[in-house]
């Protein structure tokens, strides 16, 4: 039963639990306060669930865990996650062939390789070297300061040649931000890019749910309730959608975009990028690394063999391929990715098997810049919104939202 104090009234309704709702409502747990976490869902987590089938780990849309965010650094128990790492680099298929980028921090061999492989011309390389270097020495509040544009403006000021951008760059970077034209904040670009070198690429062994399954472990007995709707937001508190009413003095709105808006009318909203994430099974290891492949044609965003990751994935003896691509799941798709596959991954994808396949719509919000890296999450008197939407879309994004809001919350009840 959700704790409630003895006027009947709770201090504060969280609605929604995934990132942002699990920090906001820890936060506000901690500091003493009466919460109830509402999840219309099963489960925790919004967008960042694992779905266990038939022996297969099928995290709801490919996923990488970063390890370098702050709010990761400050919430998350690392070690019990038992973390596996992606290669710190990515192979594109470019239209002269396959060619291996990876992070020279870790590889002191791996800048003499794209040399070698005239992939990356010498002006190239020592660009890409210098806005890394930038960006991972530079205090972080100055890479913030930074006048805003876009990711393709960004890149091009910087020397990069615009063979190097469009054939090897925007691959990658497509995958990241969910769109292929790069017209993403190049501020953000620049802090995504820091903790990519400051930090590791990883999966949970047991998926990407583990993270707010670690989270939600946190909270007091009885704050979270699960398959609990909220039908609407009301001058005393929430309208359950079985009709029950919980009144409360502050409501933090952490759903995803559309969710918030319909809950608190009025309230503006970011565009949202959508992607579908294909599963296959295959009984032979089409690829022997942990490695991202990215494809410039852009067939698919971006495929890998998640089982070279983390076994723990697929049944023994089994390999599980993620593929994405930048739309909904639409006829047709589904036959063209795996004739991709196939020429991407040398090899006969027609005895795949087909695990699953899982469309994400407003999976990140659109960023064009400028795009401000927080937003106050106060709506009203008394009511208050989080999300990555107000933020950044990241775990960092969300995360840092919900910490704001149970602040912010924090502050007003003070002052009343």
């Amino acid at each position: 039963m959700t704790l409630r104090p003895r006027d009947g009234r709770l201090d504060t309704i969280v609605v929604g639990a995934g990132l942002a709702g699990l920090a906001c409502a820890l936060d506000l747990c901690r500091a003493g306060q009466r919460v109830a976490l509402l999840e219309a869902s099963d489960g925790v987590g919004g967008r960042m669930r694992t779905d266990a089938r038939e022996g297969f780990l099928l995290d709801r849309g490919f996923q990488v865990f970063n390890t370098a965010y702050p709010q990761v650094k400050r919430r998350i128990d690392l070690r019990s996650l038992r973390l596996r790492p992606f290669t710190p680099g990515f192979v594109v298929h470019a239209p002269a062939g396959p060619v291996r980028l990876t992070d020279p921090t870790r590889d002191r061999k791996a800048a003499a390789s794209l040399l070698k492989q005239h992939a990356l011309p010498p002006r190239d390389l020592a660009a890409l070297a210098a806005i890394t270097a930038g960006d991972t020495l530079l205090p972080t509040k100055l890479v913030k300061r930074r006048t805003d544009k876009t990711v393709a403006d960004s890149l091009a000021r910087a020397g990069l040649s615009d063979t190097t951008v469009q054939d090897l760059l925007r691959p990658f970077l497509s995958g990241v931000f969910l769109e292929d034209r790069l017209e993403t904040s190049a501020r953000f670009f620049h802090l995504v890019w820091r903790s990519m070198v400051r930090g590791t690429l990883c999966l949970p062994a047991k998926g990407i749910g583990a993270v707010p399954a670690q989270l939600a472990r946190g909270l007091p007995a009885g704050v979270l309730r699960l398959e609990t709707s909220v039908a609407d937001v009301t001058s005393s508190g929430v309208l359950l959608a079985d009709g029950e009413e919980l009144p409360a003095q502050a409501v933090v709105v952490a759903t995803d975009a559309a969710t918030a808006a319909r809950l608190l009318p009025g309230l503006p909203v970011p565009d949202g990028r959508t992607v579908t994430t294909y599963y296959h099974a295959a009984d032979t290891r089409p690829l022997t690394e942990p490695t991202l492949l990215v494809d410039s044609t852009g067939s698919v965003l971006n495929t890998c063999v998640l089982t070279e990751v983390s076994s723990s994935y697929a049944p023994p003896g089994t390999s599980l391929v993620s593929t994405s691509v930048l739309s909904a799941d639409e006829p047709g798709t589904h036959d063209a990715v795996l004739r991709r596959l196939a020429e991407m991954y040398d090899a006969d994808t027609s005895v795949w098997s087909h695990v699953g396949t899982c469309t994400v719509p407003s999976a990140l919000p659109a960023m064009p810049p400028p795009w401000p890296l927080s937003r106050p999450t106060r709506f009203g008197a008394g009511r208050y919104v989080c999300g990555d939407h107000r933020a950044t879309g990241s775990v960092q994004g969300a995360l840092a939202s919900g910490t704001r809001a149970a602040r912010e919350v924090r502050a007003d009840s003070a002052g009343r």
